[in-house]
C-alpha cells in the first residue's frame, strides 16, 4: 500500500505505513550509501528541540494549542523511542543534514495529523515546515542538536563509564601497593618500582582524561539554535531561541545558552573539533594502559607474566587451554576507531565554506560514534579486566633480583664506569649485580646491604 505525498518537486509515491513525507522520500531515493542512519543519541536530540520549540512558539503566540499540543505529544513519542523505523535518512546526505530535519518535521507532523485526524501524512492541520520546523533552519537545528546529543552522551555515559575505570584503576594501585616488581624503559630493564606506581599513574591518565573532556565539553554549550538560515535570525521570533534553549537546558541539566555569535556557530564547528580532540586523547591512554596491561600479562609461562587477567573466554580454536588478553584488545581496537573519527571530524570541520558547514552528518556520526564507543569499552575493560587481574609476586620479586639495572644503585659509591663494568659481568657470568659485587669484595657486606635496601621504592 501506498499513498501519494507532494512537495515543491511534485508528488512521490511513500509507502502507505509511513509517517515520513515526500522529503524523506527523495532522500531514501537518491542517497542509498551506507544503509546507517545517524545514531538514537542525535534522533532524540532532534526531537528534543521540536519538543520545545514548539512550547516556546505557543507561549509567544505563534502556534494554538492544538497544533503546538500534538508537536509536543509527537516529539515525546519520538523521544520513548516509538517512531525509531521512521527514521531511514542515510549518513551521507545533503551536508547541511536537511534531509534529517526534514525526516523529523515530517514524522512529527505526521503524527500529530494522525492524532488530530485519524489521517497519517499530509500538511494538515500541521505542516511540517510551518508548523513543526516554525522559527528554526536545518543550518540551525542540525548543529543545535549535534552539540545537545554529544553533550548528554558526555554527562551520561561516557563520565561516569570513566569514573568506574578510573576507581578500578585506583583500587589496583592500592592493592599493588607492596608490590616489588622492576621497571621498563625503552622495553628494557629499569630500576626498581612498585606495581602500585604504575597503577596509579593509568588512574591519574584517566582522571586526566575526565578533565579534558569536561574542559572540551563546555564549548557544546553554545547552541546555533536563532540563527535559522545564515545566522542572522530571519523569519524567527527573537525570544524564540532563548525561550526554547532555556527549555532545554532544564530538561537536560546542561547549562546550554544561545551561541554568542551565530554566524561563528553555523559557520564553522570547532567546539565539535575540540571535543573530538579530547576524545582522542583519552583513545590514546586507554590504548596505552591496555597495552601494558596485556604485556605485563603476557605468557603466562614464557611472557612477562607479572600480572594475570581474568579468563573471559577460550583464546583458540587450534591450541587447547590458550587465554588470550581479549578485552585489552578490544580497547585498543576501539581506540584505533576513535583516532580515525578524529581524523574525519578535522576533515568535516573544515568543510565550514562561508556561513554554513556541509559535513555536519558525517560529523555527527564520528563524534557520537567515538563517544559511545569509549563510554563501552572504558566500563568493559573496568569489569571484565581491571576488577578481576591479579600480581604474580614471586614473578615480580625474581626479575627484581635478576635485574642488571640494579647496578644502577652502585654508582654513587664507586661511580658510573666501574658499576657498568658490573652490569656486564653479571650479564655474562648469569650472576645477580649483589653476587658480583660481594663476590669481587668492592664494598663491605653492611655496605652492599643498606645499598639494595636503597633499591626499594618507598612511597609514590
Amino acid at each position: 500500500m501506498i499513498r501519494e505525498e507532494k512537495d515543491s518537486l511534485g508528488t512521490i509515491s511513500v509507502p502507505g505505513n509511513a509517517y515520513f513525507g515526500a522529503g524523506t522520500q527523495r532522500a531514501i531515493e537518491n542517497f542509498p550509501i551506507s544503509g546507517m542512519g545517524l545514531p538514537n543519541s542525535f534522533i532524540r536530540a532532534l526531537a528534543l528541540i521540536k519538543k520545545f520549540a514548539s512550547i516556546a512558539n505557543q507561549n509567544l503566540g505563534l502556534l494554538d494549542q492544538t497544533i503546538a499540543d500534538a508537536i509536543n505529544n509527537a516529539s515525546q513519542e519520538v523521544l520513548d523511542g516509538k517512531l525509531d523505523d521512521q527514521f531511514v535518512v542515510d549518513i551521507f546526505q545533503t551536508g547541511s543534514g536537511t534531509s534529517t530535519n526534514m525526516n523529523m518535521n515530517e514524522v512529527i507532523a505526521s503524527r500529530s495529523n494522525e492524532r488530530i485526524t485519524g489521517q497519517k501524512g499530509g500538511k494538515k492541520p500541521v505542516h511540517p515546515n510551518d508548523h513543526v520546523n516554525l522559527g528554526q533552519s536545518s543550518n540551525d537545528v542540525i548543529p543545535s542538536a549535534i552539540h545537545i546529543a554529544a553533550g548528554i552522551s558526555i554527562k551520561e555515559d561516557l563520565i561516569p563509564s570513566l569514573l568506574v575505570l578510573q576507581q578500578a584503576l585506583s583500587e589496583k594501585a592500592d592493592a599493588f601497593s607492596d608490590v616489588l616488581k622492576i621497571g621498563r624503559t625503552h622495553l628494557q630493564d629499569a630500576v626498581p618500582m612498585y606495581l602500585g606506581q604504575e597503577f596509579s599513574g593509568y588512574a591519574r591518565q584517566i582522571e586526566l582524561g575526565i578533565k579534558r573532556i569536561q574542559a572540551a565539553g563546555k564549548e557544546l554549550e553554545e547552541l546555533a539554535l536563532g540563527g535559522t538560515a545564515i545566522g542572522n535570525g530571519i523569519n524567527t521570533h527573537p525570544e524564540f531561541a532563548e525561550i526554547t534553549i532555556g527549555l532545554i537546558s532544564r530538561h537536560t541539566g546542561i547549562p546550554f545558552r544561545e551561541a554568542a555569535n551565530h554566524f561563528e556557530a553555523q559557520g564553522a564547528k570547532d567546539a565539535i573539533v575540540s571535543v573530538s580532540g579530547a576524545l582522542k586523547t583519552v583513545a590514546i591512554s586507554l590504548a596505552k594502559i591496555a597495552n601494558d596491561i596485556r604485556l605485563l600479562a603476557s605468557g603466562p609461562r614464557c611472557g612477562l607474566g607479572e600480572i594475570t587477567l581474568p579468563a573471559t573466554q577460550p583464546g583458540s580454536s587450534i591450541m587447547p587451554g590458550k587465554v588470550n588478553p581479549v578485552i585489552p584488545e578490544a580497547v585498543i581496537q576501539v581506540a584505533a576507531q576513535v583516532m580515525g573519527n578524529d581524523t574525519t571530524i578535522m576533515l568535516c570541520g573544515q568543510g565550514g565554506y562561508f556561513e554554513l558547514n556541509t559535513m555536519m552528518p558525517l560529523m555527527a556520526h564520528a563524534v557520537l560514534y567515538s563517544i559511545r564507543l569509549l563510554s563501552s569499552s572504558a566500563r568493559i575493560f573496568a569489569e571484565k579486566c581491571v576488577n578481576n587481574l591479579t600480581a604474580n609476586r614471586l614473578i615480580c620479586a625474581a626479575y627484581v633480583e635478576r635485574s642488571l639495572a640494579l647496578a644502577t644503585y652502585l654508582v654513587p659509591e664507586i661511580g658510573y664506569d666501574r658499576s657498568a663494568e658490573i652490569a656486564k659481568i653479571a650479564y655474562e657470568t648469569g650472576k645477580t649485580i649483589r653476587e658480583v659485587v660481594v663476590e669481587k669484595q668492592l664494598l663491605p657486606e653492611e655496605k652492599i646491604d643498606l645499598i639494595f635496601q636503597k633499591s626499594e621504592p618507598t612511597g609514590e
